[in-house]
């Protein structure tokens, strides 16, 4: 690999924007569809356990294909990488827009996700690669804006072409963008794998993690399904206990290893990947209690409920960037404390005030969680890149991109199944209040642990020094 330059050419910035722009296409359209669901759920004829499957088995898929990426990124070049994740994006939005029922929406939301997991990934790989120790900030905070910012955003963009035209609109404005920025990465994206030597793909920890990371999720389907005492959630708890037993063993033991999780020794690393895992378990699941909040107990319309969200996607989009430049002139402990301080705050506010919810006060609590998450979502993964050496940045990348992913679907069926479960036993409107309100004290709750992550790394680099 040659050595990083002084600066940042402009073929490397498009490079970057085009893959960028392809991941924020691939998360917009995922909590675009959290809108779309009471539409979804009448016209298709489906529960609410089946049609989060939308968002779960969407980033489910994205983690799964995530976990590959520290193997995929060092096999192959990123111009034809990206190729291949820009033409399985734009075929999936075809299967979307055209899919006469939930089956055929599902496999095109799958093949979405396959793009997903691959852009994301490389993105990050191209700023690591090719963006200097002095900007690296900056470029990873414009990176956390686009990974951030199209879950806020994308319930306003769902919902007001769900509301004005139909759900199938979501689909059709994004395939004339996805031919775009195919020929834009085409022109633009360049560069040499690092190679794997003889090193073979590890099929068995690819399934055995796929298999654990889906049993977790049902597991939790479950408890929505059926109840958090019933006997079908404490069967799949014992086999999701089993699983990860397996993988963990696998993970010390197997000759080959997906990703290099010796990494995981490193203490701050470690506690970075907890704080960027928690943020996005936060921000996936607000994205998917709000707007079913709104819709369900306020009766507000999908466009509603999704220009609810839009101010909040201001104010991050605004300050990721600010963070970036901060991180890289102060470094990352005060921003992180911030965000986490912040985060708390705000999910102790949608705690204390569920019973006087209206789109209002919804909207100014969220822009503040905003603040919080954009602050440190950036300024965690550009602090955990530099805790490992240049050969071992693809497995971070690929960690801690697979855990974000990840985060967004065990959220999304946690959040969901606590207000199911609440739902089997009381009215709709009444189960999404209490549920929803349950929701937010386990969110502050993690917030908390955030907060006490960092102080902790604080302590660890004091005793450092």
């Amino acid at each position: 690999m040659c050595p990083k330059p002084s600066t940042v050419t402009l073929k490397t910035k498009l490079a970057i924007l085009s893959v960028g722009l392809l991941s924020f296409v691939g998360i917009l359209v995922e909590t675009s569809m959290n809108v779309t669901f009471p539409t979804l759920i009448k016209t298709m004829r489906v529960s609410l356990d089946t049609v989060q499957w939308l968002t779960t088995g969407y980033l489910l898929l994205t983690t799964i294909v995530m976990s590959t990426t520290a193997y995929v990124l060092k096999r192959f070049n990123p111009k034809p990488l990206f190729l291949f994740a820009a033409l399985v994006c734009l075929l999936g939005g075809i299967l979307c827009w055209l899919a006469p029922n939930f089956s055929v929406l599902l496999t095109g939301r799958l093949l979405q996700a396959v793009a997903t997991g691959i852009s994301i990934p490389l993105m990050f790989q191209l700023i690591f690669t090719y963006v200097p120790r002095n900007q690296l900030g900056t470029y990873t905070g414009l990176a956390s804006v686009i990974v951030s910012l199209a879950p806020a955003l994308g319930p306003t963009y769902g919902g007001i072409l769900t509301s004005v035209w139909s759900w199938r609109a979501i689909f059709v404005g994004i395939v004339p963008l996805l031919a775009l920025l195919a020929i834009l990465g085409a022109f633009n994206i360049s560069g040499k794998a690092l190679g794997v030597g003889d090193k073979k793909f590890d099929y068995l920890g690819a399934i055995l993690l796929a298999i654990t990371f889906t049993s977790l999720l049902f597991t939790f389907n479950n408890a929505g399904t059926h109840g958090w005492l019933s006997p079908n959630f404490g069967l799949w708890c014992l086999w999701s206990i089993v699983m990860i037993g397996a993988m963990v063993t696998y993970a010390i033991k197997g000759r080959r290893q997906l990703i290099d999780y010796s990494i995981l020794k490193l203490p701050i690393l470690r506690l970075r990947l907890f704080n960027y895992f928690g943020l996005q378990f936060i921000n996936i699941g607000l994205s998917f209690v709000l707007p079913l909040f709104a819709q369900t107990v306020l009766g507000a319309s999908a466009m509603t409920a999704g220009l609810m969200m839009l101010p909040g996607a201001i104010v991050g989009a605004i300050t990721g960037p600010i963070a970036g430049r901060i991180y890289d002139k102060q470094g990352p402990t005060t921003l992180l404390t911030f965000s986490a301080i912040m985060a708390s705050a705000a999910l102790l506010l949608f705690w204390l005030t569920t019973d006087y919810f209206t789109v209002i006060i919804m909207a100014v609590i969220y822009a503040l969680l905003r603040v919080g998450f954009n602050t440190g979502f950036g300024t965690a993964i550009s602090d955990g890149s530099t805790r490992v050496p240049l050969p071992q940045k693809s497995d971070q990348n690929s960690m801690f991109s697979m855990m974000q992913q990840y985060a967004g679907s065990i959220g999304t069926s946690i959040m969901s199944a606590v207000i199911a479960g609440y739902e089997i036993h009381h009215p709709t409107v009444t189960g999404t209040i209490m549920g929803s309100k349950l929701d937010f004290l386990l969110l502050f709750v993690l917030a908390i642990a955030i907060l006490i992550s960092v102080l902790h790394v604080k302590r660890l680099e004091a005793g450092q020094n």
